[in-house]
Parts: C-alpha cells; structure tokens; sequence
C-alpha cells in the first residue's frame, strides 16, 4: 500500500521544543525524586536544570549525556531531521563539549506516513551528525501517534572545561548567541503565513550547530553556559539566575530577533507553549509596565535549536562576542548583565 504524501505538522499537537512540558508541570513531576548527589563522579544531574548529565571518569575525561527530541516543527522530513538533530547535540556544546556519537529516537505513525519521508528524517538527522564529526551508532524505534525524532547524544570534554548553567558571577555580561523568533515563525508555517525567505531564515538559524560552545568553555573568562530551547530567553535566563543566585537584568532591546519576529508577534502568531512559560515562571520576572505583551512573548517564545547565554567577565566580553560571531553567529550580542541580589531576572525597556 502507498502512503499518501502528507504535511508532518499536520499529524502533531505541537512542533519543536513547543513541545516541552510547562516548567511548572515538569517541577511537580521531580518534586519527588531521589537525589543524585550521592554519586561523587556525577558532576552535573537535575539539581539546576541544566542541560546534560555529566560524569568525570578519571582525572581527565567526563563524559556527558543528553537525550533530546520532539514532534516536526516544518513540513520537509529533511529538515525535520536537521533541526532536530541540531537542536540534540547542542546540550553537549552548551555543557562545553564535544559530541563523539549519538543515538537515534524514532517514533511514526507508520499508517499515515510514508517509509521514504521517514528514510529523509533520518537522513536530515545522520547529515548533521556527520558534518558535527560523530556516527549515528544505533537508536531505537516505535510505531506511535505522532511523528517524533530526536537523538541521545554522547559527549566528552576535561573536568575544567564543564560550564554549568549556575556559575555566572556578579559583574558579568550576559550574550546571546542566535536570534529568536522561531516559535513565532512555526506558528506561522501552521498558518500558511512565513514567507520563503522566512523559511530560509528559520532553518538557517536552527541547523547552525552551536560547536562554540566547546571553545567557550576553554576560556577562564566564561563562567556559564545554558542553551535556549523551549522555556525561552526569560526561562532559560531565570534557571540561570536562580542556579547562580544571582540577579540578571535583560535589555528587550538589545535581544536579537528574527527578521519578521516582532512584525509576526503583533499579529498574534504565538505558541501555545508562550503562554505556558509565562504562566510558569512569572513570579520570578520583573516586567516593566512600559512593554507591551507582544514584547513579552518574544522573550517567552519556546526556541528549537535556540543561541547559547554566555556569562562572561565583562573585561573580556568584545573579545569572547568576536569569536562567537566568527564562527557563524552574526546576530550575537550582549543583552544583559549579571549582579548580586535576588534570584530574578530583570527586564529593562
């Protein structure tokens, strides 16, 4: 029998990292769950929400493990696969390693789609993997509702090169390394609205591997590391500020968007998961009465293979922006900074 060609979006609730279970929800489901501290050699576990386990294996070597994946967000199966490919191997990149293999995850509803657009997944999954230097070793696969593809990855880096997202230090500068926008610009594809440059854009954006993270993480003078995906700049921000307690002020102007974003945000292309962020973690936001809600939801905007926040000393924060931007982050910038004070972030207008 041959399936019919089908939109992916089609067949799923939700795309993406839009996918993620609220903050508020996910924080009922640990509340209860057994402390991992009492493994000496688990450097990183559930205890600040950060971004892959990590686990020091000898004097020199950690080896870090994530596992990440989601419901299509576009319609091509290539795609799909790359972006969320991309968006696994980033919570390597973001604890300030290197991958070194990956697993594949793949659930299809195998009556609505078709073998070939599952094979493009998987292509668009192995092509990424490839072109970060690691094999796509093995994986596991079910017939399920919904389309859903991801990866398990494994990494590897030194003891001192591990950046959690709960060290940045009073003084700091707070960069942002991709722009934002993409739950904005899914909601559009939804809707038949994004323009083909605005295609381009978002899949531009959200297949660029975030690699600098491993070369961040070699400079003393970055002290965090936290990729943004589904809970947002505000979410990720406030994860951070609460890991590090400290407090972090965010400049909305100074957040860099995606072209069509703000424009797209007036006419109210939003994401369920916006409103579930915000709902999540606004007892923890200082929001000026000055911005109007469209504003916010940029910055509550659930992001798929989203930018990394970098705390880094402020001394030396042109120099770490030029070696982001050089390796392919031309819309990077400094959008905030971090100081002493209560665990909140801070939004200026």
């Amino acid at each position: 029998m041959t399936v019919p060609r089908i939109k992916l979006t089609s067949l799923a609730h939700g795309g993406g990292c839009g996918c993620k279970l609220a903050p508020s929800v996910l924080q009922q489901l640990l509340a209860d769950q057994p402390a991992a501290a009492t493994f000496s050699q688990l450097l990183v576990g559930t205890e600040t929400a950060d971004d892959a386990a990590v686990w020091q294996l000898d004097q020199s070597t950690c080896i870090i493990a994530t596992t990440d994946f989601f419901m299509p967000m576009v319609d091509d199966p290539f795609d799909f696969g790359r972006i969320a490919a991309t968006n696994a191997l980033s919570d390597v990149y973001a604890m300030g390693g290197k991958p070194i293999m990956a697993l594949a995850i793949l659930g299809m509803p195998v009556d609505k789609i078709s073998t070939d657009a599952v094979r493009e997944i998987l292509k668009g999954g192995a092509a990424v993997c490839a072109s970060a230097g690691i094999p796509v070793a093995g994986g596991h696969s079910i017939d399920c509702p919904e389309p859903v593809y991801g990866l398990a990855v494994i990494g590897t880096c030194r003891p001192e090169h591990v950046r959690r997202n709960s060290h940045a230090q009073a003084g700091d500068v707070l960069i942002l390394t991709k722009p934002v926008g993409v739950g904005i610009y899914s909601a559009a594809i939804k809707r038949g609205e994004l323009s083909p440059a605005g295609y381009s854009e978002m899949i531009a954006t959200t297949t660029l591997l975030n690699k600098v993270g491993a070369e961040l993480a070699q400079n003393a003078h970055v002290h965090a590391l936290t990729d943004v995906t589904g809970f947002g700049v505000l979410g990720h921000t406030l994860e951070m500020a609460r890991g590090a307690d400290k407090s972090i002020t965010i400049e909305a102007d100074a957040v860099p968007l995606l072209t069509d974003a703000a424009a797209l945000a007036q006419r109210g292309f939003l994401t369920g998961a916006s409103h579930r962020n915000w709902s999540s973690y606004r007892d923890g936001i200082r929001w000026p009465d000055s911005l109007p809600e469209w504003r916010r939801h940029l910055l509550t905007d659930p992001q798929t293979s989203g930018g990394l926040l970098v705390s880094c000393d402020r001394a030396h924060a042109d120099a770490i922006l030029g070696l982001i931007r050089s390796q392919g982050h031309s819309a990077a910038g400094i959008i905030g900074g971090i100081e002493a004070g209560a665990p909140l972030v801070k939004v200026q207008g």
